[in-house]
């Protein structure tokens, strides 16, 4: 298992903090990759972050009501440990059609 923290993103526009709305997870829940997350405000909107990741939520860095600059620690994951290739090696295949082309006759 390995722990990986979520920073909070930039969400744009010259955006430098957020502040947490209301945590749509709790600690020690399992959460599914782009699950809701949380809701934010900033000074433009209210927005609802995704879970970047499948995992267990092992922390939350802040709690509702507080705010946080952008790149600072949000959340922090329990996840498993995926060592190795990811996907497959191309291989390569004959073709299975051959085109046979006649040369046009003057």
């Amino acid at each position: 298992m390995a722990e990986v923290t979520f920073p909070l993103p930039d969400l744009g526009e010259g955006l430098i903090s957020a502040r947490v709305l209301e945590w749509l997870v709790a600690e020690g829940e399992w959460v599914e990759r782009n699950a809701p997350l949380v809701e934010l405000e900033t000074t433009k909107s209210a927005v609802e972050i995704p879970s970047p990741q499948s995992g267990r939520v092992s922390r939350l860095h802040v709690g509702e009501d507080e705010e946080l600059a952008v790149g600072a620690p949000l959340v922090t994951f329990t996840v498993e440990d995926h060592a190795g290739i990811v996907g497959t090696v191309p291989v390569d295949h004959k073709p299975q059609r051959r085109v046979h082309l006649t040369p046009p006759e003057d």
